[in-house]
C-alpha cells in the first residue's frame, strides 16, 4: 500500500525545478536560405558562367574552340595555375595571403633545370622543384607565424627575393631541359585516354585538397584560424604552427606547379609564373573564398581557374587585345567581391 508523502517530501517536490523544455529551432528570416543552399547556388552560378563562356567560344570560333586539341590545351594551361590556386586557397581561408607564389614557381623551375640537377634525371628535377617550393614556404611561414610579420609584407619580400635569385641563377638565359623522360610527359603519346598527364596531376591535387579541407582536422583548424584566431587558440589550436603548415602547403603546391611548367615548356625561365599570384588569388575569390578568411571551397577555386583560362583562350582565338582581357577579368573580380560583401551583410 502506497504511503502518503510527508510534508517535507511534498515541499521538496514543489521546490524541484521543472524539467527544461526542449530547445526550439529558430526559424530563418524570410528570404534567407540555409548556408548549404547558398553554397550550392554559388557553385551552380560559377558553373553557369563557365558554360556561358563555352557557348560564346563555340559560337565565335566553332571549328577551333570545340576541337579536342583546344580543350586539352585549356585543361593543360589550367593545371599549372590550378595547383597553385589550391595552395593559395588554404592560405586565404586561414586569413593570410601569399603574393610570392609566382616568384616561387619561377625560382623552383630554374633551380630544377640547372645542368647539375639535370644530371640526376627525372627524379632530380622533381625533387629539386619540390624542395625549393617547400623551402620558400618554410621561410614565409616562419616569418609570419613566429616572426609576427604581416603576411602581405613577408610574401612581398619573398616575391622580390625569389625573382632576383631566379634571375641570378639563369643570368637572364633560358634553362633548356635535356631529360627525355621529362620531355616525354608533355607529348601527346603520353596522354592517358586522351587526358594529358598534367591534367591528371591537377585532378589528384584537387581531390586531395578537397579531402584535406573538408574531411580532416587540419582543414577544420584552418577554417577556425581564419574565422577567429583568438577563439581557435582558446580551443587548443596552435595557431602559429597551423599557419606555418599552411605556408608549407602553399610552397609545396608551387613546387608541383613548377615541375608541371617545366614539362609544359621544356625549359626553366626567370619569367615563369609571372602574375600567378594575382590569377590564383582572383580565382579563389570568385570561387567564394573570403579574403578575410574563415570560408572557402576548393571546388569554387577550380571553377574560377577554369573560367579565367577559358576567357584567355577565347580572347586568343579571336585575336583580341590583352588589355581588353585584363579588363574583363577585373570586372569579374569586382562582381565577385560585391557578392561576398552582400553575403557578409546577410
Amino acid at each position: 500500500m502506497t504511503q502518503p508523502a510527508s510534508p517535507a517530501q511534498q515541499g521538496a517536490a514543489d521546490a524541484a525545478p521543472a524539467p527544461a523544455a526542449p530547445p526550439q529551432k529558430t526559424p530563418l528570416p524570410a528570404g534567407r536560405a540555409p548556408r548549404l543552399v547558398r553554397w550550392d547556388v554559388r557553385t551552380l552560378s560559377l558553373v553557369g558562367v563557365l558554360l556561358a563562356l563555352v557557348v560564346v567560344g563555340a559560337i565565335t570560333k566553332p571549328d577551333q574552340f570545340i576541337a579536342t586539341s583546344n580543350l586539352q590545351l585549356v585543361l593543360t594551361q589550367s593545371s599549372v595555375i590550378g595547383v597553385v590556386t589550391v595552395g593559395v586557397t588554404f592560405v586565404i581561408i586561414s586569413g593570410g595571403i601569399d603574393l610570392s607564389v609566382g616568384a616561387i614557381v619561377a625560382l623552383a623551375s630554374v633551380w630544377a633545370t640547372t645542368v647539375a640537377t639535370q644530371e640526376f634525371g627525372f627524379w632530380g628535377i622533381l625533387f629539386t622543384a619540390l624542395l625549393v617550393g617547400v623551402g620558400c614556404g618554410l621561410v614565409n611561414g616562419v616569418l609570419i607565424a613566429y616572426g609576427n610579420m604581416v603576411p602581405f609584407i613577408a610574401t612581398l619580400a619573398m616575391l622580390a627575393s625569389a625573382r632576383g635569385l631566379a634571375l641570378q641563377i639563369t643570368d637572364g638565359q633560358t634553362q633548356i631541359v635535356s631529360v627525355k623522360s621529362v620531355l616525354d610527359l608533355g607529348q601527346r603519346d603520353s596522354y592517358v585516354l586522351g587526358i594529358p598527364p598534367l591534367v591528371l596531376v591537377f585532378a589528384a591535387v584537387v581531390i586531395l585538397g578537397w579531402l584535406v579541407l573538408n574531411r580532416t582536422t587540419f582543414g577544420r583548424r584552418s577554417v577556425a584560424v581564419g574565422s577567429n584566431p583568438e577563439a581557435a587558440r582558446l580551443a587548443g589550436i596552435d595557431v602559429r604552427r597551423q599557419r606555418l603548415y599552411l605556408y608549407l602547403l602553399s610552397g609545396l603546391c608551387c613546387g608541383i606547379a613548377a615541375f608541371l611548367l617545366v614539362i609544359l615548356a621544356g625549359s626553366g625561365q626567370n619569367t615563369n609564373g609571372n602574375l600567378y599570384e594575382l590569377d590564383a588569388i582572383a580565382a579563389a575569390i570568385i570561387g567564394g573564398t573570403l579574403l578575410s578568411g574563415g570560408r572557402g571551397t576548393i571546388v569554387g577555386s577550380v571553377l574560377g581557374v577554369l573560367i579565367f583560362t577559358t576567357i584567355t583562350n577565347i580572347f586568343a582565338l579571336n585575336n583580341l587585345q590583352t588589355d581588353v582581357q585584363q579588363i574583363a577579368k577585373g570586372a569579374i573580380i569586382v562582381v565577385a567581391v560585391l557578392v561576398q560583401r552582400r553575403d557578409a551583410r546577410e
